[in-house]
């Protein structure tokens, strides 16, 4: 894409419109503060060289479509008269081939640039979109991802569409008005008949704009699925999700077969024009005589007229619905400007801040005054309002009164770990320059060099998307590791210390954030739940329901006796105590495992495969999905279609000879009325049989979308996790976007005209040899031309578009990753590097989308040449046989290899499944008990890497309480995902209440154990949705529960209650707000087995106690399995389980393990745990 044409495009100020127009009464709409139809103009301006040479190219293209039935015309007449000189026939037949050519020619130029304009104003949309959506702050609140994901994939092919057909707005009408002229002075006005036939295609056709609503509900959904893909299998939840999207898909089914029987009865009434004009011809006047020039001209004609009246609806249609994505989306979207990055000083000045501009302030009256060089402490109870102070800082809030002013460069850490998919070297330098000490000294300060080791490349090690391949500590380390090495002049840190372990915390606060540390002499502001850290600050903020309660230094805090102060008294002995003896090795574990074996790198290659050829298996599934049977008639209603065609003008030749035999008699009214009869039923039947065969490929069309998007929801919900882990989520959204688009609309458009123009072909060469013998020996060569040119352009064309396939992946993908990490980005500043990465992704698409189109005009020109050359020699035999032939039979022939047509190829894929529920059914209440038993267990993540748990074999009672420690990499996190089968058994058993795990469904397993995960997911919908989806429990049931998570008086005082939406990602909550519904969600379940994977990092001291007291009440009759990345929360355990790489290396009481002075004596020493009453509660 051209700087000039992204300039010209992109760079859109916000104007407001300078006067009202008159009777526009008052601003109900806040877009019509945006200039009307600039999209259009801006395309014009950009692309106006293309437009001006396709105009050139279409003119000369019209202009000789008329001359061929007029050239027709004139042949009849020489074949007719028998005085006529040969060389005029000769003359013709050339004169037939040029402008079948040149006419080729100047089409396929002006497709070309159609193509390539429809490519630019792609790039240039996604680019815009990319832009407004991704990096203005106004747009992102008013569009999900899934919307906009729909907006870059189907709306912006949709613009690329209409695009293509653009100059049919003009060119069409041209088409249709010059059609009627030459009818006119055919069949004079008896054209009327035909041309009120094609009037009542219109109203028709202004039906035909179809609702994007769904699929953009659709896609917004799947991309919930796949964000939250984890919790769904642990819950087992998939079966409500499923529901959720087959409903939606429903509807869009719904639409989508309604457009499809409007299509067929337009195709219809379309079939029955030459029938109406010809035989108001021949009634309206005795003497009115059907001779062959007239007919064939006229059909000439008439055929001629399809095209232009079949593209004009699909235009203005098209032209419809881009209107209203305009409006409705695009439009506004890109002309709401780019916020500046206005890098301020550390004043905040009474300012109140809310989420949106009429929203409730979330931020009161917060006056603050930071001195540069100061370490700030931020604290406060869960949604007190600290990440909302951050964001109001970073300006991604509204500011509603006051103001924030920030001097000098920003850095920030964010409370959940924003990592690319990158290398990790990449993801610490995010852009800037290497210097090779800074960098490795930032290493060290960060504690990542132990991780290093373990990784398989070091730092050239490529994280896979959302920091897949490491644990939540090192994300969170790495993530501290790129603020500290921009070398910023304010770092702005969410709490970023919660996901790591004590000690480590201790570490990086020594070294990076500390009075000591690599950052001493830069101005932070750190949001903390740990109090240990608080005596070292210069400044503490105390926030109570978003405003300031209190600040001041330490021990100002602690004169005051105020409610800090008290709070202090509670928890500050005892946390200062475990923190000093906090541990568990350098980071926490989730899926670090993983690292053992390679890297996982995702490149093109995998997705091409070996094989280039679609086999036809492939197209069998396909007619499988349509039904064999609708498939079976389909075919045979195009087949008796084709022959009521081919009879049709074999009568209407014999038709014409009348003229000749009647030449100076009056035309008996008998034989009209026969010739009108047998024609009409004939016209109609073959009407009829195409209306038959387009309504049944539209319903076996619909039932091929439902069943292959059924397969491919129920094949993506059934595979397992590490399919997650080794895929970008952008080429999953890639099949449920643009490829459903292919199978709900291009693969059954393609379907048709395939059949349609292959009967056409074997029809129209039948009626050739019919009328002259000696074409039969041409079809042979150009047979053998033609097969030759399409098996090399299949190849080509399939590998291409998979090549797009590939390459468009990427553009989802990068955009998912920039809108996760927005504010990131924003507070960076990198917005134009990340403008640039995509243009340079998309760039990559285009190349391979340039290239198959180029290939299409090489297809076309060739194929048109077969063509040309058909018509060439039909005329050619004409004149060579003249004498022996009618004039009807030449119009026959040559009227038939004028209208000739293309083929274009089709293809699809799908993936494998494990089962749900099986035959073997655990016993109703299972399990009673809750006793786990581990048999030599071992597991690996996928078949070729080393195994993570090397033969685990232990019991564990009934009702008891175990703790899980081990250093980083010990596979913790990986015992809990073997429990609930994320990962499969490589070896060894896994039995729960006399049950084997491994021979139950999945469900039956998983939705009888219930886990607190380390990362809180929530989905868009209410909040009871999100913690019962299948309505299985009561209202009273619920607010229990929200009881007990101390959710009650937060969910009670929203207007709204337990319907209150929860945005995407549950961005509406506080960190710990999310922990908490996902504590209430394990107490509404209450199964008998819990699973804790440190559960309570994102949430203050206060909340922190309250969960763990309601976990050792209300689930103290079951089996909880804790993973501890702090020992101090499971020293009052039963037992201890102490893993090294993947083995149990110590397993006792913690009073035992102290004595023994064993690994976990020496962890417990490492913090200065000495015996077990030293805990948090």
């Amino acid at each position: 894409m051209s700087k000039a044409q992204s300039q010209d495009i992109l760079v859109l100020e916000e104007k407001q419109p300078k006067r009202k127009k008159k009777g526009d009464k008052g601003d109900s709409d806040p877009r019509k503060d945006f200039p009307r139809g600039w999209l259009v103009k801006t395309l014009c301006k950009t692309f106006w060289q293309n437009l001006l040479l396709s105009v050139a190219f279409k003119l000369v293209h019209d202009g000789l479509v008329f001359v061929s039935p007029q050239l027709l015309k004139l042949l009849i007449a020489f074949v007719s008269d028998e005085e006529s000189f040969a060389w005029q026939g000769y003359l013709y037949a050339i004169l037939l081939f040029l402008t079948a050519l040149i006419q080729s020619l100047c089409l396929q130029q002006y497709f070309s640039l159609c193509f390539q304009l429809g490519i630019n104003v792609r790039a240039s949309l996604i680019a815009a979109i990319y832009k407004k959506v991704g990096m203005a702050l106004a747009t992102r609140k008013e569009s999900t991802v899934g919307e906009t994901v729909n907006l870059m994939s189907a709306d912006a092919q949709r613009f690329m569409d209409t695009a293509n057909f653009v100059h049919q707005l003009w060119s069409s009408p041209l088409q249709i008005i010059l059609s009627i002229v030459f009818l006119w002075r055919e069949l004079g006005p008896s054209v009327l008949a035909g041309i009120a036939v094609i009037v009542l295609l219109i109203p028709i056709n202004g039906f035909l704009v179809r609702n994007m609503k769904n699929k953009d509900e659709r896609m917004k959904t799947m991309n919930e699925i796949l964000n939250g893909i984890k919790i769904l299998k642990l819950f087992a939840w998939e079966p409500s999700f499923e529901k959720r999207v087959n409903e939606v898909r429903a509807r869009e089914l719904k639409d989508l077969v309604n457009f499809s029987y409007l299509q067929s009865i337009s195709i219809f009434l379309f079939t029955c024009v030459s029938l109406a004009s010809f035989a108001v011809y021949v009634l309206v006047d005795e003497n009115n005589i059907l001779d062959a020039q007239k007919a064939f001209t006229a059909i000439s004609l008439f055929n001629v007229l399809r095209f232009p009246m079949a593209m004009l609806p699909m235009v203005l249609s098209s032209l419809v619905q881009v209107s209203l994505k305009k409006g409705q989306g695009v439009q506004g979207d890109l002309m709401i400007p780019l916020p500046k990055p206005t890098h301020k000083a550390q004043v905040c000045d009474g300012a109140t801040f809310a989420w949106e501009q009429d929203g409730n302030a979330v931020i009161r009256d917060v006056t603050l005054d930071i001195a540069p060089g100061s370490l700030v402490a931020v604290v406060g109870a869960v949604g007190s309002g600290k990440s909302s102070l951050v964001s109001a800082m970073l300006g991604e809030m509204e500011n509603i009164k006051g103001h924030v002013n920030i001097q000098g460069s920003l850095a920030y850490v964010p409370q959940q770990a924003w990592i690319q998919n990158a290398t990790l070297k990449d993801n610490i330098l995010f852009g800037s320059e290497l210097d090779e000490t800074r960098y490795r000294q930032v290493i060290k300060a960060c504690a990542l060099l132990p991780d290093l080791e373990l990784l398989p490349a070091g730092d050239q090690t490529e994280i896979g998307e959302k920091g897949i391949n490491l644990s939540g500590g090192q994300k969170q380390r790495v993530s501290l590791a790129r603020a500290v090495y921009s070398n910023a002049d304010i770092y702005v840190l969410d709490d970023p210390l919660s996901a790591v372990d004590a000690h480590v915390g201790k570490y990086l606060f020594e070294h990076v954030l500390g009075p000591k540390g690599l950052l001493q002499k830069k101005t932070r502001i750190l949001v903390t739940h740990s109090i240990s850290f608080l005596p070292q600050v210069d400044n503490i903020v105390v926030l109570v329901a978003g405003a300031v309660s209190e600040h001041g230094s330490y021990s100002t805090l602690l004169a005051n006796r105020g409610a800090f102060a008290q709070f202090l008294n509670l928890y500050g002995s005892q946390e200062e105590d475990a923190s000093e003896k906090n541990t568990t090795g350098t980071g926490n574990t989730t899926g670090l495992q993983q690292l053992e074996g390679p890297c996982i790198c995702l490149g093109v290659v995998k997705t091409l495969g070996p094989d280039p050829s679609v086999k036809f298996s492939m197209y069998l599934r396909y007619l499988h999905a349509v039904g064999l049977w609708y498939s079976f008639w389909v075919a045979m209603g195009y087949v008796g279609q084709y022959v009521a065609f081919v009879g049709t003008n074999l009568w209407l030749s014999a038709w014409t000879d009348d003229a000749q035999h009647y030449l100076n008699q009056t035309y008996p009214t008998e034989q009209r009325d026969l010739r009108i009869g047998v024609f009409g039923a004939l016209g109609v039947s073959q009407a009829l049989f195409l209306l038959f065969a387009t309504i049944l490929s539209a319903r076996g069309a619909m039932r091929a979308s439902r069943v292959m998007h059924q397969q491919l929801l129920s094949n993506i919900l059934r595979v397992p996790m590490s399919f997650f882990d080794t895929t970008p989520t952008g080429r999953i959204v890639n099949r449920f976007a643009k490829d459903i688009f292919t199978i709900d609309e291009t693969i059954p458009m393609s379907f048709r005209s395939w059949l349609s123009c292959f009967m056409a072909i074997i029809s129209t060469l039948l009626m050739i040899s019919l009328a002259t013998p000696f074409f039969a020996l041409v079809i042979i060569p150009l047979s053998i031309f033609y097969y030759f040119v399409l098996r090399f352009y299949v190849s080509t064309s399939r590998q291409l578009r998979r090549l797009d396939s590939v390459t468009r992946s990427p553009i989802y993908s990068h955009f998912g990753e920039t809108v996760s990490g927005l504010s990131v980005i924003r507070a960076f500043g990198h917005q134009e590097r990340f403008l640039q990465q995509n243009e340079s992704t998309m760039d990559i698409n285009q190349k391979s989308v340039y290239a198959w189109i180029v290939s299409n005009r090489w297809l076309a020109i060739r194929l048109e040449f077969v063509g040309s050359l058909v018509v060439f020699f039909s005329a050619l035999l004409a004149v060579i046989s003249k004498g022996t032939l009618e004039g009807g039979i030449v119009g026959l022939s040559v009227s038939s290899a004028l209208n000739h047509c293309r083929v274009q190829p089709l293809l699809m894929l799908l993936c494998p499944q494990a089962p749900w529920v099986t035959e073997k059914r655990p016993p109703h209440g299972w399990p009673s008990k809750g006793e786990i038993q581990f048999v030599d267990y071992k597991v690996r993540y996928r078949p070729e890497l080393e195994l993570v748990l090397q033969g685990i074999t232990c019991n564990i009672g009934s009702t008891e309480k175990v703790g899980v420690v081990g250093r980083t990499g010990a596979g913790k996190s990986s015992l809990t995902n073997c429990l609930f089968r994320v990962l499969e058994a490589a070896g060894g058993t896994i039995i729960i209440d006399e049950v084997d795990i491994a021979t139950i469904g999945l469900h039956d397993l998983r939705q009888n154990l219930t886990i607190i995960p380390q990362d809180p997911v929530l989905f868009s919908g209410t909040l009871r949705m999100n913690l019962d989806p299948f309505d299985q429990y009561t209202d009273e049931e619920v607010w229990k529960a929200l009881e007990l998570a101390h959710l009650k008086t937060y969910v009670q005082d929203l207007p709204e209650g337990l319907l209150h939406l929860v945005s995407e990602a549950g961005e509406n909550l506080s960190v710990g707000q999310r922990q908490l519904v996902c504590l209430a969600r394990a107490l509404l379940r209450k199964a008998k087995i819990l699973i804790l994977d440190e559960a309570t990092a994102a949430v203050d001291l206060e909340t922190d106690h309250l969960i763990q007291t309601t976990i050792r009440s209300e689930f103290a009759d079951c089996t909880v399995l804790t993973i501890a990345h702090r020992l101090h929360t499971i020293m009052d355990s039963n037992r201890v389980m102490v893993l090294q790489a993947g083995r149990i290396v110590e397993y006792d009481s913690p009073e035992e393990l102290l004595k023994k002075h064993g690994v976990f004596s020496a962890m417990a020493k490492d913090a200065g745990i000495t015996n077990t009453e030293t805990t948090v509660l």
